[in-house]
């Protein structure tokens, strides 16, 4: 099963973690210069925005692993094609 997303300030602390912004971000609204006095999202919101999040360094993390296999296979045909090549002198 699944674990289920975190809520309330748990969630918060998650969001936090991540880099996640907690906050409402609509440029029509005066908030004020204090972020105390910004208005938070929903924790639906706040959930999906924490999902995003983790996609995206999923996402990182599997595209440096993408590089790493294609370096590998690089140097694998390179030592084949030695192999044949050496074994056409003999």
């Amino acid at each position: 099963m699944k674990n289920a997303l975190p809520t309330g300030e748990a969630l918060r602390k998650r969001a936090e973690t991540l880099g996640v912004v907690i906050t409402k971000d609509d440029p029509n609204e005066s908030s004020g210069a204090y972020e105390v006095f910004r208005a938070r999202v929903s924790d639906a919101e706040l959930q999906r925005r924490v999902i995003e999040a983790e996609r995206h360094l999923q996402a990182q993390k599997m595209w440096v692993m993408a590089i790493i296999a294609a370096g590998a296979s690089v140097v694998s045909a390179l030592a084949a094609w030695c192999a044949v090549y050496m074994r056409s002198f003999v």
